[in-house]
């Protein structure tokens, strides 16, 4: 057929035309890994109630001195006429005291609530950071280098990961009381302060040790790739080569391991409070509350209730964000 022919001349002009979809469809396939999963998420409507609920408790953690102030009470004022002889509260919640008060001290629940999310999160966001950047370099030091860095790496994780989590924390804070002159020469204030950084110590020090095994594995996989033994070939620096060649591959788990540990950290220092060896008076923590509350639940269930719902509603939004996090950084994963 000639070229001159009006068929052909049909077949020329429809070209461009369906050439359209197939260039949309090239635009739509050449997002990032971390863009697609970002547009999961925002599909995701579990992914977005439970990142509204986080973000509301993070509010009013941020926020606490300015809700105590709108409900007019105060976080360590003593009301000894809102408990009777006994120690139980004469009123339950007022407007004045949305929350009730507490047995014993007559102090504001709702005030101690409040203040009460912020260790939980300060401390679980603090330990997640340190707890990841310390895993990630170490990861990536471990399988880029090899070699001896390689085995003292890796001894190091197999070590820690064999310690006992528990004890550790709970012979910590004595021995850096010690340190500090002993626990007969501190303030209360001052013990609080030093359970608040062995806290934040405990949970980094044992929680960057599973995401650089992680790491590690994947970047033996990586570093045979073409793209970095081409960015060796040509001398780019070993920095650059970890942290704009191979840091970027790594997102994904990096999100995936982060999202998990923060509920984990919540849970971890609530409990630790609860055993008497985190948070204690004057600094106000969930953990804590529930360990006196347990003495006062049937005469003041509230009491109790507030700061168990407090940690079950934050904890189970944080791990439902965390799976659907995890769900959208995995490529084998459709939702």
């Amino acid at each position: 057929m000639s070229i001159g022919s009006p068929d052909s001349t049909v077949g020329i002009e429809d070209h461009p035309a369906s050439a359209e979809p197939e260039r949309a469809k090239g635009v739509a396939h050449g997002k990032s890994p971390t863009r697609i999963a970002m547009d999961r998420l925002r599909k995701d409507k579990v992914a977005i109630v439970c990142a509204t609920i986080v973000v509301l408790f993070i509010l009013v953690a941020v926020f606490a001195p300015l809700l105590v102030k709108l409900e007019g009470a105060d976080i360590g004022t003593f009301n000894p006429d809102l408990v009777d002889a006994y120690g139980f509260p004469v009123n339950g919640p007022t407007p004045a005291h949305w929350f009730g008060v507490e047995p014993k001290t007559g102090r504001d629940n709702f005030a101690r609530w409040v203040y009460g999310a912020r260790p939980s999160l300060i401390i679980a966001f603090i330990a997640t950071v340190s707890g990841t950047v310390i895993g990630v370099v170490m990861g990536l030091l471990a399988g880029f280098l090899g070699g001896w860095v390689d085995r003292i790496i890796s001894w190091v994780i197999d070590f820690v990961l064999s310690l006992p989590y528990l004890l550790f924390a709970i012979a910590m804070v004595p021995i850096v009381e010690q340190l500090r002159g002993g626990s007969f020469n501190l303030t209360p204030a001052e013990q609080a302060q030093i359970r608040f950084f062995v806290l934040i110590f405990v949970l980094s020090f044992f929680g960057w040790a599973g995401l650089a095994r992680i790491i590690r594995g994947e970047v033996l996989s990586l570093r045979e790739r073409e793209f970095v033994l081409a960015a060796k070939a040509i001398g780019v620096p070993t920095r650059q080569v970890l942290f704009k060649e191979l840091l970027p591959n790594l997102v994904a788990p990096i999100v995936i391991s982060a999202s998990l540990a923060l509920p984990a950290y919540v849970t971890a220092e609530a409990g630790l409070s609860f055993l008497g060896v985190g948070l204690i008076e004057p600094v106000p923590s969930w953990g804590q509350t529930i360990a006196t509350a347990t003495n006062w639940f049937k005469a003041d269930p509230i009491y109790l209730w507030l700061p168990v719902l407090g940690i079950t509603i934050l904890v189970l939004a944080l791990a439902l964000l965390g799976d659907a996090v995890r769900d959208a950084f995995d490529p084998k994963t459709r939702r």
